[in-house]
């Protein structure tokens, strides 16, 4: 396989779907092998048609199942990893969880599971990558817009997020003397289920009179940003949340 990361391997976490799969799908096309992780033990038949995929596209791909939030699962995942592929140079981290509510109504549950998968899986995903990735390797949280937007209900989800910024900024700093880059990703309202599921009329509307178009984005528009940070030429880009949102800013009233 040819192609700009021909050679090198990347985990994405929550590979198996959405917006996840897309970015799987870019890495191949650019050549890099991939780990398809996934959470649910349900998602089986979905990753492995993802790997399918991959393969057709010329390169090497395995799917790899998990509960992220132990970390001895992920300790496991970059076994896999490097017991397959010999090294691991590029780490995509989507998975995560949304809890859209009032921060009174928020129960101790959604709170604990919030910052379990979007903060803790990041964090020792990254304690993972210190000792074991390749040199001038990259990585990439996705994080969310609502971090930077003043709106109500989302407390839980964008409060859990808020920490990557941080744990990237002082990763990055750590591990920059060896090449590898650490930055983040900020979508906007997406067209997804992941979206969908927690939203109703109203909100879309809401949400969409808040961006430059009166639009929602799409997943698509994210892939490129990712592949410009995880390009071997993007050395210089690091410690950076990069907002993908229409121009989203927060309504006057």
């Amino acid at each position: 396989m040819t192609g700009k990361l021909a050679g090198r391997t990347a985990v994405v976490t929550g590979g198996s779907a959405n917006i996840g799969k897309l970015f799987a799908q870019a890495l191949a096309d650019d050549g890099a092998d991939l780990v398809v992780h996934y959470n649910s033990p349900s998602r089986a038949d979905e990753a492995e048609a993802v790997v399918g995929d991959l393969k057709n596209r010329g390169v090497e791909a395995i799917a790899h199942q998990g509960d992220l939030t132990a970390p001895g699962q992920i300790a496991a995942l970059v076994d896999a990893t490097i017991d397959r592929f010999g090294q691991w140079d590029i780490l995509v981290n989507t998975a995560g969880i949304i809890v859209r509510k009032p921060l009174a109504e928020t129960s101790e549950q959604e709170y604990d599971a919030s910052f379990a998968i979007n903060a803790k899986i990041p964090f020792f995903l990254m304690a993972e990558a210190a000792r074991r990735m390749a040199d001038d390797g990259r990585i990439v949280n996705l994080v969310t817009t609502q971090v930077a937007v003043t709106a109500a209900t989302y407390s839980a989800y964008a409060g859990s997020k808020a920490p990557v910024e941080h744990f990237t900024k002082a990763f990055a700093k750590e591990v920059g003397p060896r090449g590898v880059t650490v930055n983040c990703i900020a979508p906007g309202p997406q067209k997804t289920n992941f979206f969908y599921d927690v939203e109703t009329d109203e909100t879309i509307a809401w949400l969409k009179s808040m961006t430059i178009s009166g639009d929602l984005g799409d997943p698509t528009d994210i892939v490129p940003v990712m592949r410009f940070l995880v390009a071997p030429e993007t050395r210089w880009v690091t410690a950076q949340t990069i907002y993908c949102n229409g121009g989203m800013i927060s309504p006057i009233n």
